[in-house]
C-alpha cells in the first residue's frame, strides 16, 4: 500500500524526524534549496562506494535501502516511505556511500545538495545546531536498531 503524498515540501518537513521542531522560517528556507525529482521502480539512486553528494527526503513513494552480500546478493536494510529522509551522513562526512539506494516504488524526491546545505548552516547557526541534534538522534536510533539485529543474529547463532 503507497503512503498518501504529501502536497507540499512544507508538510513533508513538518513531519519528517530529520526536521522536527525547525520553525516554518527554516523550513521554508530548506524547501527554497531542495528540487524535486520523481523516480520509477527500480531505478537505482546511488550505489555503495559513490560519492556521497546530496541528501534526500521522500515526498512520496518508497526507496529501499540495502547492500551487496557477496555470493547472497542484495541484503535490505530498509524501506523508507514518505517523509522519511536518507542519505544524511553525506552531509556530515566525505566517505564514501555505506549502501545502495533503490526506488522500491515509484516516488517523489525532494533533493538537497551537499553545498547547499552547508551554505544554508553556515548563515543560519540556529538552523545548524537543531540540524545536528536532529541528525544525531536519527543517528543513534539507526544505530540501536543495528545493534539489536546485531545481537538477534548472534543469539540466534547465525553470526559470529
Amino acid at each position: 500500500m503507497m503512503d498518501a503524498p504529501f502536497d507540499n515540501v512544507a508538510d513533508m518537513l513538518a513531519r519528517s524526524a530529520m526536521f522536527a521542531g525547525l520553525s516554518p522560517i527554516h523550513r521554508a528556507r530548506l524547501a527554497t534549496i531542495g528540487t524535486e525529482e520523481t523516480h520509477k521502480v527500480g531505478e537505482m539512486l546511488f550505489s555503495e562506494g559513490d560519492v556521497g553528494d546530496r541528501f534526500y527526503l521522500i515526498l512520496d513513494g518508497a526507496v529501499r535501502i540495502g547492500r551487496q552480500i557477496a555470493g547472497m546478493g542484495e541484503e535490505a536494510l530498509a524501506v523508507l516511505r514518505g517523509g522519511d529522509c536518507f542519505g544524511e551522513m553525506a552531509l556530515i562526512d566525505e566517505a564514501p556511500r555505506s549502501a545502495d539506494a533503490r526506488v522500491h516504488e515509484s516516488c517523489r524526491l525532494l533533493v538537497i545538495r551537499k553545498e547547499d546545505m552547508e551554505d544554508l548552516m553556515f548563515v543560519d547557526r540556529s538552523l545548524a545546531y537543531e540540524m545536528l541534534w536532529n541528525m544525531v538522534r536519527i543517528m543513534a536510533k539507526r544505530l540501536r536498531e543495528t545493534d539489536d539485529k546485531l545481537t538477534f543474529l548472534a543469539v540466534s547463532g547465525k553470526f559470529g
